[in-house]
């Protein structure tokens, strides 16, 4: 009897998925056939671990549950990481998707999610917190999640400040050995040059003093 009861209660017990789940849009779409009308739910959701992964998926089924189960397995195999720089983003981006526009900029801590509709869904599953957007153009949904991701995957990386602080340390380092070899070229070049006029300076007495004992012999 105990090991029917701890079973039961392993059943029951289901484990917490990493990636956050958010219906988007639920569309009830008909097709027209021979016999009548035939009735199937489209849903649009958007998943994500709120630490850089998001991801919108779309599908279609007989029933809400079973078209939700659907784009949620389409959302994870587009799933994209996103280059955040803290709880923001690096720069400005814009993306043009159909008719759909995104602008989106990024705000200082403690701004907050100044975004409406799929943007802020997604904004927000991605882990963002702190952002300036705005959608121009078309209301649908699909295709302003399918811009903002697009506009997302544009992000690049930015360096961490150990990195940037190394980085500016050896770009001094190569500054200066640089520097270093230009001043011993200029040193080897003047000591060549002083060597040279020397020389001319000393064939040039030579030749002028033999002139000169030259004419004094002959007198």
């Amino acid at each position: 009897m105990v090991m029917r009861k701890d079973r039961k209660k392993g059943r029951g017990r289901r484990q917490k998925s990493e990636f956050d789940q958010q219906l988007l849009d639920l569309a009830r779409v008909t097709r027209v056939v021979k016999g009548g009308r035939r009735f199937r739910f489209r849903a649009t959701m958007v998943i994500g671990n709120r630490k850089g992964k998001v991801g919108v998926g779309v599908s279609k089924g007989t029933d809400v549950s079973g078209a939700i189960q659907k784009a949620v397995a389409d959302a994870k195999k587009n799933m994209i990481t996103v280059n955040l720089d803290g709880h923001t983003i690096a720069h400005d981006v814009q993306q043009k998707l159909a008719s759909a526009r995104i602008m989106m900029k990024p705000a200082r801590e403690g701004r907050g999610i100044i975004a409406g509709g799929a943007v802020r869904t997604v904004v927000e599953l991605a882990g963002v917190k702190d952002i300036v957007s705005k959608s121009y153009g078309t209301s649908n949904k699909l295709n302003v999640a399918r811009a903002t991701i697009e506009a997302l995957k544009q992000l690049r990386a930015t360096e961490k400040k150990e990195d940037a602080v190394e980085n500016k340390k050896e770009e001094k380092v190569a500054k200066e050995k640089i520097v270093a070899k230009k001043s011993t070229k200029k040193a080897v070049t003047k000591k060549a040059t002083k060597k040279v006029t020397k020389k001319t300076t000393k064939k040039i007495t030579k030749k002028a003093t033999k002139k000169v004992t030259k004419k004094v012999t002959t007198k």
